[in-house]
């Protein structure tokens, strides 16, 4: 499954879709980066619920992006449809955020990892199965 996931990365039907989602991910991963530091060192927000807001805000910042790139041929277009890919984005990445928060927690509190450092592990293991659920579900 991995490898095949992988191989999609450079030939497949769904090659170019797959590239355009980790060119926006990690865009959007960087922001959130930024955006944890900021809430976290400069804010004085538990990581917790700096990661939170943070991936909230990515979220909507994602679905931007991959709805006029990523996604462009079967785009969620006209009032009523593009907020409802918003919707339908958010519940696909929220049941992502317990995925994500999880493995942060475990990072930082159970391998003594940096905060920015876990994040960012999280962030990855969570990508793929955004991926899925956004390909299939919120542009499917």
């Amino acid at each position: 499954m991995i490898r095949a996931v992988l191989r999609n990365l450079t030939t497949g039907p769904i090659a170019v879709q797959m590239r355009r989602f980790v060119v926006v991910g990690a865009s959007t991963a960087a922001i959130q980066m930024g955006l944890l530091w900021l809430f976290v060192d400069f804010a004085g927000l538990n990581y917790l619920i700096g990661a939170t807001i943070a991936i909230e805000i990515t979220i909507v910042l994602s679905y931007v992006l991959n709805n006029a790139w990523t996604f462009q041929a079967s785009q969620n277009t006209g009032t009523a449809e593009y907020l409802g890919g918003l919707l339908r984005t958010n519940l696909v990445r929220g049941t992502a955020i317990p995925i994500q928060l999880g493995v942060l927690y475990a990072l930082v509190e159970w391998a003594s990892v940096m905060y920015l450092v876990a994040n960012a592990v999280a962030i990855f293991l969570s990508g793929l199965y955004r991926f899925v659920l956004d390909r299939h579900w919120t542009w499917g």
